[in-house]
């Protein structure tokens, strides 16, 4: 959409989407500074988001970015707020600062805290999120995931941008609040019937004035915005800020870029916004691409799709990765997960490298949009052993032997079947 188009929005909304388009050296070569040295090398988590458990992994203390190590995110039904990993856009310290902590917002920032919904409507509204609180809320238990969750993995094959996560960039998560579509329908907006894409604005802010703003749109029509909320509060208490509070879109079965965190805006388009991280950034090739020859400016709304819903996926739980485990009897466990659309049906477990499979027994009792918990019990000898997992869903949708042929210069949505290497003894 050119400036012509803009038109048909009010002047906030067009702003928005117009602004989118040496010491450290001295201390290890003293004594004992290597050892310093060593644990300035090691961010603390906590002391970058407060609350934050200090055993998470930091991939970018600048902009909080942290995910959780295997051995804390299977211990827990819902994965609480100190160790959920946390993907944000733009620094936590400066203007963005106020983001930085798990504590829910404070009751005046709650009762003052508005989202306007415009774009191509007769008449724009302004929703009061304390107002929210009070209307008929709905529960939604769904896999929060970042799009680059296992970028590490891709590397393999050869390095891309960003952070390089393993499978830590995920969670399991009971949110609560208003259904989108019918709060929309009653705020009778009379919108356009050219109306197709909900595009959704946050707080947070660029660090550098015209910056690319994290803005994300969304086809109405996708049949998770049936289930899509105005979440305000996460596993039964007020959303923590640094995922989104005091008020979160979640469209269950997206990757967690598209659950736009701190909602101030709601906009009603007939094309997705301009903004560089939804046109360039967060996409994923049609088709097999070569490193070095394909980049992210290579990248059309022809040639790619937004990272919306989850690629199929399973993750091994149990043994962990470098773990000895007792000889004989072996519990093995795990979660899988797809986009909710249709039901995961089946996972399976091989330990000759793919060459046979078993299938495990699978529980699915927390709904079609959280992790289904798998699990196999299988007979070992001593030894070296390898298991390798894959989960298939009702259209026949299942995860790639060999996760390297769907890279992409983003690393995005690694879904390849998980291979963990263990002892037993």
């Amino acid at each position: 959409m050119d400036s012509r188009d803009y038109g048909h929005l009010n002047r906030r909304t067009f702003l928005q989407v117009a602004g989118t388009a040496g010491a450290a050296a001295g201390l290890a070569s003293a004594p004992g500074g290597r050892a310093l040295a060593q644990a300035a090398e090691k961010p603390n988590a906590a002391e970058i988001i407060q609350g934050k458990s200090p055993e998470m992994i930091v991939y970018n203390a600048k902009l909080g970015v942290m995910g959780t190590p295997l051995n804390m995110l299977r211990e827990h039904r819902f994965t609480p707020a100190e160790i959920l990993y946390n993907r944000t856009h733009f620094p936590v310290d400066g203007v963005n600062k106020w983001v930085a902590t798990t504590a829910p917002a404070d009751r005046e920032t709650v009762q003052n805290w508005t989202i306007l919904v415009s774009g191509l409507v007769q008449r724009p509204k302004t929703l009061k999120v304390a107002d929210l609180e009070q209307m008929d809320l709905v529960k939604r238990i769904s896999v929060m995931q970042c799009a680059g969750n296992g970028r590490s993995y891709y590397w393999a094959k050869a390095k891309t941008p960003g952070s390089g996560w393993e499978h830590g960039g995920m969670g399991n998560l009971s949110w609560e609040g208003v259904l989108l579509k019918p709060l929309l329908k009653s705020l009778d907006l009379s919108p356009s019937d050219s109306v197709k894409f909900l595009t959704t604005n946050g707080k947070d802010v660029p660090p550098v004035k015209g910056g690319a703003d994290m803005i994300k749109s969304v086809h109405l029509a996708f049949p998770q915005l049936d289930d899509a909320i105005l979440a305000v509060r996460m596993n039964g208490k007020p959303i923590p800020t640094i995922h989104g509070g005091p008020v979160r879109l979640i469209i269950p079965g997206y990757y967690g870029n598209m659950c736009v965190k701190w909602v101030t805006d709601l906009m009603l388009m007939d094309e997705p916004t301009p903004s560089a991280i939804m046109q360039k950034t967060y996409r994923m090739p049609l088709m097999q691409v070569e490193p070095g020859k394909f980049t992210t400016q290579n990248l059309t709304r022809e040639n790619s799709d937004p990272t919306y819903g989850f690629r199929i996926m399973s993750v091994v739980f149990a043994p962990l990765r470098g773990q000895t485990v007792k000889a004989g009897e072996v519990e093995l466990k795990g979660v899988a997960w797809n986009d909710g659309v249709v039901p995961l049906t089946q996972v399976r477990i091989s330990l000759d490298q793919g060459k046979s499979w078993q299938e495990a027994e699978v529980d699915n009792s927390d709904g079609p949009y959280a992790w289904y918990h798998w699990q196999k019990s299988v007979k070992l000898d001593p030894g070296d052993h390898e298991v390798w997992v894959c989960a298939t869903d009702a259209w026949g949708r299942s995860q790639p032997l060999d996760g390297l042929t769907t890279w992409n210069p983003g690393g995005w949505s690694w879904h390849g079947v998980d291979r963990v290497g263990f002892k037993a003894a």
